[in-house]
């Protein structure tokens, strides 16, 4: 059996010392864990861990909460978690407990979660700024109101409390947009993974099968690595594939549609994310793949600008242009490129504006963040400017062309819905395509369906 990727120890301590450092003296900053949501009645969905709060601590317990204070004497890194309980961890698992999170998840100090509001003021109490995740949880908000509260009260007796509260986020983001050689091998791993059950999806593929079972397929994959669907599974066949969001996958797929699946694997809590979009039947239509071409081609066009000293918003704007001219070659789009890829003056009436001529058929951008969530933290923008792509940055580039009956275009256009996205890491020489295990070209999607 494969040895699977991890992130060590070592790295969540080093994580947790670059935050300590950029808080600075006389600030503090607390950030909660997820918890259990239930699905029906007595029934949990699966437990997923808060990305941000796995990313400074990895552990991966509900009903937790992390306290960092920068030169605190008796530890800068306080956790607060369930106790060891054998009755409760006979029905829902072990339990860290106390203890096991000093030894085991480098807390300096820990107590259990139901002594939150009384330690709580103690670790606040002296400290200037609160770092926490501002409007987040409505819930949270409140307890941390109510702890300024306490501490407030006690002003005559010279305590001071904090009057300065930021953002956690604005932190926590920019450290986790730029990956590290460990996190970038957990997610060529959840890639690999992703890539091997797409491959799988077209070798499955055929008509009279629903979508449900072509899903089934690719899910398969994923545990038998012990991952699980870092999203829910969009798996479309014919008009369903001009539904950018349709996760019913419930329809039977027939020969003549294009079946579009995107579908993504997780490790670890890190992403992986491909679209795919191929032939229910296993060959191309002459119309469904000359609308195949222009999106692979935008893509190719996009991938190709993902690299140190471009913008975020380079690659889209490769996209767009390539598209654009590939709907005018076919006829779909009449006039010039330049004007047909613009956005129309906003109506001096105050009416709503009109979008590009293009956006009929690409409404979406071409790609977003991708590492502990699907769409990343991180900002596309820095002081009003698109951000600078910078090496350990990973992205995704995924651009489509949706044309439904609404459309004001030949029939035979109708119902083809095409997007391919792959999984894409700035180097310090370009980029690599993480998902580059599964076949696109449509030679090679047709020979892979016929074996």
């Amino acid at each position: 059996m494969k040895t699977a990727p991890t992130i060590p120890a070592s790295e969540f301590a080093e994580r947790r010392q670059r935050l300590l450092t950029a808080l600075g003296e006389n600030a503090i900053a607390i950030i909660q864990s997820s918890s259990v949501v239930i699905r029906n009645r007595d029934a949990d969905f699966p437990f997923r861990q808060d990305s941000d709060f796995l990313y400074l601590t990895g552990f991966n317990e509900p009903n937790a909460v992390a306290v960092f204070i920068p030169g605190r004497a008796e530890g800068e890194y306080v956790l607060f978690c369930q106790a060891k309980d054998p009755a409760m961890e006979r029905w829902t698992g072990k339990r860290a407990g106390v203890e096991g999170v000093v030894k085991d998840y480098g807390a300096d100090q820990a107590f259990k979660i139901e002594e939150l509001d009384q330690q709580i003021i103690k670790l606040l109490a002296g400290r200037s700024e609160v770092h926490y995740r501002i409007g987040f949880e409505t819930e949270f908000d409140l307890q941390v109101l109510s702890w300024l509260n306490v501490l407030r009260r006690q002003a005559r007796n010279g305590v001071a409390a904090p009057h300065t509260f930021k953002l956690l986020d604005t932190l926590v983001h920019e450290m986790r947009l730029f990956k590290s050689p460990a996190e970038i091998a957990m997610m060529r791993y959840a890639a690999q993974t992703a890539a091997r059950a797409h491959t799988k999806a077209m070798q499955t593929c055929r008509s009279g099968l629903f979508e449900f079972e072509v899903q089934a397929e690719i899910e398969r994959e994923f545990r038998k690595d012990g991952m699980e669907p870092s999203y829910t599974s969009i798996v479309g066949g014919g008009e369903n594939a001009c539904i950018l969001h349709y996760v019913e996958n419930r329809s039977e797929l027939k020969s003549g549609d294009l079946l579009l699946i995107d579908a993504g694997s997780e490790h670890q809590g890190y992403a992986s994310d491909i679209t795919r979009s191929f032939p229910v039947s296993g060959r191309f239509t002459k119309e469904q793949a000359q609308l195949y071409q222009v999106v692979l081609d935008a893509q190719k066009a996009a991938i190709a600008v993902v690299k140190p000293g471009n913008n975020w918003d380079a690659p889209h704007q490769a996209a767009v242009r390539s598209l654009t001219a590939g709907l005018v070659n076919l006829g779909l789009l009449q006039g010039e490129v330049d004007e047909l890829i613009k956005d129309p003056p906003k109506p001096a009436d105050g009416t709503a504006p009109q979008e590009a001529p293009y956006r009929q058929f690409y409404m979406h951008k071409t790609g977003h963040w991708l590492g502990l969530d699907v769409h990343d933290v991180g900002d596309y923008k820095v002081n009003g400017e698109w951000r600078t792509l910078e090496p350990g940055m990973v992205l995704t580039v995924e651009p489509g062309l949706y044309v439904s009956p609404a459309d004001n275009v030949d029939p035979k256009w109708w119902n083809i819905g095409i997007r391919i996205e792959d999984d894409v890491l700035v180097t310090a020489e370009g980029c690599e395509v993480l998902t580059a295990g599964v076949v696109k070209e449509i030679a090679d999607i047709e020979a892979l369906m016929v074996q």
